[in-house]
């Protein structure tokens, strides 16, 4: 057994962020850059109506750009986060983002939901024991948590709905929805492995623990 994590922050639950992928084409396929507001600010709803994912693809020389969010993290903590590549802030609209993370996309750019992404971010995250999880469930048993909500898709989504979420979603065969209380902490430690994260039709998304 490695050392534990050390957990850095805590109450991270329903704290808000937006994230502005960049999609490039490289030689393996489409290659996102992430590029997230988190530990900076909560993503101000004003400054990002005003995002122009277009004019932001242009000048970052991306094929095109995905907004992602705004979102409120499903979590309660943060741990150690190991930087990818040099860190990197810049402002899109007035908003101040930091460079987090990449996604391959493969082949396919659109964000189908059920499709298992391969994201490096490098980080720990924490659920805390007694909390509830909320989970996708792939037809093999494997649990998917989820680590943030997004009110992008549904401005009416919130932690308050969630219970009831499996109800609203269009499953694929074998899929299944849940919700549970923690027995114990739940611990993701992504620094030294690529993670593995999945989104509902609602652009919710959960990691694979």
């Amino acid at each position: 057994m490695g050392e534990r994590p050390q957990r850095l922050i805590s109450d991270m639950r329903g704290v808000r962020y937006g994230e502005v992928l960049v999609v490039y084409l490289r030689d393996g396929g489409l290659e996102a850059e992430v590029w997230g507001t988190q530990m900076l600010n909560d993503c101000p709803q004003e400054l990002w109506e005003g995002l122009d994912p277009a004019a932001i693809a242009q000048e970052m020389g991306g094929a095109f750009v995905k907004l992602n969010g705004p979102r409120h993290w499903v979590l309660d903590g943060l741990g150690t986060k190991v930087a990818i590549v040099e860190p990197v802030l810049r402002e899109f609209n007035g908003i101040l983002m930091r460079r987090i993370a990449t996604v391959d996309l493969g082949d396919m750019p659109q964000s189908t939901p059920y499709t298992l992404r391969h994201v490096n971010r490098g980080a720990v995250f924490f659920w805390d024991a007694g909390k509830p999880v909320y989970e996708l469930v792939a037809p093999d048993g494997t649990a998917y948590v989820m680590q943030a909500l997004c009110i992008g898709v549904d401005p009416a989504m919130s932690e308050g709905t969630l219970a009831t979420l499996g109800d609203r979603l269009a499953l694929p065969e074998g899929w299944s929805y849940r919700t549970r209380i923690l027995d114990e902490e739940l611990v993701v430690d992504t620094t030294a492995t690529v993670a593995t994260v999945v989104q509902d039709e609602f652009e919710n998304s959960y990691t694979l623990p």
